[in-house]
């Protein structure tokens, strides 16, 4: 952990770091500062050293309270890169110069700015980080998120940061390092940049590393048998925290299971599971997912507290009043003011490794869920279609599913 430890001390005292992904996605490395100490000869840097897009990841919270509606309403980019609209503060002029683009930097993170406090579009491209962080997506931005708050946290145990430092939103500034030719930075070229330059190296995967070790995200609190139609599960209850949030595991079979284990990861949803709503296929999903489990002889359901695609029970009720009017499904999340999807399957991945299970079928057609387990450091073997029941009424919410969400459903 000494070099994790190392890059924390480096965003303490507000230094820029390099912090680089796996080299099956984007391999790519990032020039990455807490926002609130970004000056313009940090800034000048990461444009003439660095030569990438200099973009400002902040939280889904902060976000909201700029009024930074997403880029596009649906993300095309592979790996779901969350841009919302460019922005200039309003009291820079062109906007584009060193000095200019580090005073909208910093007043992104500035706890008394509001969204009137900027310009649209503008030169600095703010993205926002997924609530779980690298566990959810292992991405820069997500990384450069979870950098800066561990290290305030690390700061308020030791030094007692005061409360006026605790209220200052979250954010970063980073920067993709380029070749002098143009290309990615990368192998010992970028390891010669670091040491010329005097940053520290680290990757992802040392990250999300360090926050499984680290972090306790989930607690078990009871056990029972739950008879059903398709046989006795033993099910299981957690509570998540930070957030409170209620996750409960169904085991069928006796273990040690053999793996790979047929699993689904199930995201509650009140009016498709309980109340037999027709808007979607939730329900007939959830029931086939007991009967395929049961069938086999062994497997485990994953029942996350994250209802609307993580929105909540009431603003998924706004959303079908905006799906009446002609919004699809994902416009009507946007149109709230959230992403399309706003899961975290964080939860998941420890209530699998909580249970000794590492390796899975995944019954499912998201490929996201698929690339949110491989990342918490869960194979899955395979992914195994799970089709609901269609009708006329839920037709379009699948067919957004489809051509908006990537998943695999066939037609």
């Amino acid at each position: 952990m000494k070099n994790i430890e190392k890059a924390l001390a480096a965003i303490r005292k507000g230094e820029m770091l390099i912090i680089v992904d796996d080299e099956h996605r984007e391999n790519e490395a990032d020039l990455c500062i807490d926002a609130r100490y970004a000056s313009p000869t940090h800034i000048n840097f990461m444009i003439r050293q660095g030569g990438g897009l200099i973009c400002v990841p902040l939280t889904p919270e902060r976000a909201r309270e700029l009024s930074l509606a997403p880029m596009v309403a649906w993300n095309e980019d592979p790996h779901r890169t969350a841009f919302t609209v460019s922005v200039d503060a309003q009291e820079t002029k062109t906007g584009i110069s060193a000095f200019e683009r580090a005073t909208t930097i910093r007043r992104l993170v500035d706890k008394e700015a509001r969204g009137d406090a900027f310009r649209r579009p503008g030169h600095v491209f703010p993205l926002i980080g997924r609530p779980g962080g690298v566990l959810e997506r292992p991405g820069h931005t997500e990384a450069a998120l979870d950098m800066v708050r561990l290290a305030r946290e690390q700061k308020d145990r030791p030094a007692g940061a005061t409360s006026i430092e605790r209220e200052i939103p979250l954010g970063a500034a980073i920067c993709e390092i380029l070749a002098p030719d143009g290309t990615m930075l990368k192998g010992d070229a970028l390891t010669d940049f670091a040491i010329r330059h005097g940053l520290c190296i680290l990757s992802i995967e040392e990250l999300i590393q360090y926050r499984q070790e680290q972090e306790r995200h989930l607690i078990p609190l009871a056990e029972t048998v739950l008879p059903t139609k398709y046989g006795d599960f033993r099910l299981f209850g957690f509570l998540e925290q930070p957030g409170n949030r209620e996750h409960l595991a169904l085991l069928y079979g006796t273990g040690p299971f053999q793996e790979p284990v047929l699993c689904r990861i199930h995201s509650a949803c009140c009016t498709g599971d309980a109340l037999g709503s027709l808007r979607c296929d939730c329900g007939s999903q959830l029931q086939q997912a007991m009967a395929r489990i049961t069938e086999k002889g062994s497997g485990i359901i994953l029942y996350l507290d994250q209802e609307g695609r993580g929105i909540g029970l009431i603003n998924k009720i706004r959303a079908y009043a905006l799906q009446d009017r002609g919004l699809d499904t994902v416009e009507a999340n946007v149109a709230l003011g959230f992403r399309g999807d706003e899961r975290d399957y964080g939860a998941a991945v420890h209530m699998l490794r909580y249970f000794g299970i590492h390796r899975v079928d995944l019954l499912t057609n998201n490929p996201h869920k698929v690339g949110a387990l491989e990342a918490g450091g869960i194979e899955v073997v395979g992914q195994v279609p799970l089709l609901g029941t269609r009708t006329a009424l839920n037709d379009r919410y699948i067919q957004t599913k489809i051509h908006k969400m990537g998943h695999r459903i066939p037609l």
